[in-house]
């Protein structure tokens, strides 16, 4: 199926940011749904012991992503990590509940934050959760670009496939939008608003998810935006299976080779 680079709503500046935060809080309640933990885990682990980092910096943390569920598992391996949540929208408000249940481990940078111009104050391995989809090739590149550029790993992982049952399961989203919107957390007026008086909620999410499911890269399209950015970083790409899911998740990482001997 061919990429298609299309617009998702929550991406234009001019978006109401309630209605943007609600459509990242049903991202965020989907990626505790989907619990997909072992399988970043099974990756993320290894690379933080290539490289040594106990800080990683979250770009596009949207919702909060799926850290509530994920950094406990990481934790089993590395107790003292740290986590810092960092968009170009910040959620600050979904991010705050996250950092009240981990309050040693997760940090808010309340500044906006472009994935391809990352402040070098925000030093740390680098992951993107259900983000990278965002980009057209050029920019998704310039983001790992920047990463090498300051010498910091980056691992981009996507719970989601470019195929067509993949597009049908996203039929379903809004019917679910409706049935769970009041199980989410934080609660929030606005969202119970956006959801059962003006529907934009529901809306977003099965168009977002459309355009998201049709702008996934390919295991093989994500090693191609590696190629020549740097001789001396590991890169990675492929997939990795969830359990009770039809959907295996698509990954990309990278880190500098050099690192352990630098460090020696």
């Amino acid at each position: 199926m061919r990429r298609y680079q299309l617009v998702e709503l929550e991406d234009l500046p001019w978006f109401p940011r309630s209605i943007r935060d609600a459509g990242t809080d049903y991202l965020q309640f989907a990626w505790q749904a989907v619990r997909p933990w072992q399988a970043i885990a099974s990756k993320l682990v290894p690379a933080l012991a290539a490289t040594g980092d106990r800080r990683l910096v979250d770009l596009g943390a949207g919702g909060g992503g799926p850290w509530r569920g994920l950094l406990p598992v990481l934790q089993q391996a590395y107790p003292d990590l740290q986590v810092t949540l960092t968009d170009r929208y910040p959620n600050l408000a979904a991010w705050q509940t996250i950092q009240q249940d981990f309050p040693p481990a997760v940090h808010t940078w309340p500044d906006s934050v472009a994935a391809a111009a990352v402040p070098p104050t925000l030093a740390g391995f680098r992951t993107v959760f259900a983000a990278l989809h965002h980009f057209p090739p050029s920019e998704a590149r310039a983001i790992l670009a920047d990463a090498v550029r300051q010498r910091q790993g980056i691992a981009a992982f996507e719970a989601g496939q470019r195929r067509p049952l993949a597009l049908l399961a996203i039929l379903f989203a809004p019917t679910l939008a409706y049935l769970l919107t009041p199980f989410m957390r934080p609660f929030r007026w606005s969202r119970l608003f956006w959801t059962y008086v003006i529907p934009a909620g529901p809306f977003i999410v099965l168009w977002d998810g459309l355009v998201s499911t049709l702008r996934m890269y390919t295991p093989a399209e994500l090693r191609d935006l590696t190629v020549g950015l740097a001789d001396d970083y590991v890169w990675d790409s492929g997939e990795v299976p969830i359990p009770y899911s039809p959907i295996p998740m698509t990954y990309l990482m990278g880190y500098p080779a050099s690192i352990r001997q630098e460090d020696a």
